[in-house]
């Protein structure tokens, strides 16, 4: 009994054998996606794009009633829900465009290329909100710290001619 083995013949019968997989996955790369289907995806992400839009205006008014009924330290809360609910809508909004762009898309490497670049310009953003948060912290703490300081100094001034 022989065992001869050879590794050329093993090969060819493997790559023989996913053949099939491999012509389908290259076919389904090439595939058009049908323009009903792109434009339902489409009419479907305007629609959703003007409610998140209705949202973001109703969320802006009750911001801005709470804003009008209490004052103070409150203001800073309302400009910082208001922030919040400005960076929801500009991610809404991206998605939505990524979304008609990928309903666009006629084939699976430009939906790729597309959601590539969304995804970086989203990183961006999300980089550029962390920065604007931590300054943001930065002076909201000083100005704390400085008011405390400035009340402190009244208290102290106030103890000192009674």
């Amino acid at each position: 009994m022989t065992n001869s083995f050879n590794t050329e013949t093993v090969i060819n019968n493997v790559k023989t054998a996913f053949q099939p997989v491999t012509d389908a996955i290259s076919k389904l790369q090439n595939m058009e996606v049908p323009e009903a289907a792109r434009d339902f995806v489409k009419k479907q992400a305007a629609t959703a794009q003007t409610r998140a839009a209705e949202l973001h205006t109703n969320s802006d008014k009750m911001t801005s009633a709470i804003e009008t009924a209490v004052a103070g330290s409150v203001s800073e809360t309302a400009k910082i829900a208001r922030n919040v609910s400005q960076a929801a809508l500009a991610d809404a909004q991206a998605l939505f465009t990524t979304i008609e762009k990928l309903a666009s898309a006629k084939s699976i490497n430009e939906a790729v290329q597309i959601n590539t670049d969304a995804l970086k310009a989203q990183g961006e953003v999300i980089v550029g909100r962390a920065k604007a948060t931590t300054e943001y912290l930065g002076k909201v703490i000083a100005d704390g710290a400085k008011s405390a300081q400035d009340n402190f100094a009244k208290v102290t001034n106030f103890a000192k001619s009674a």
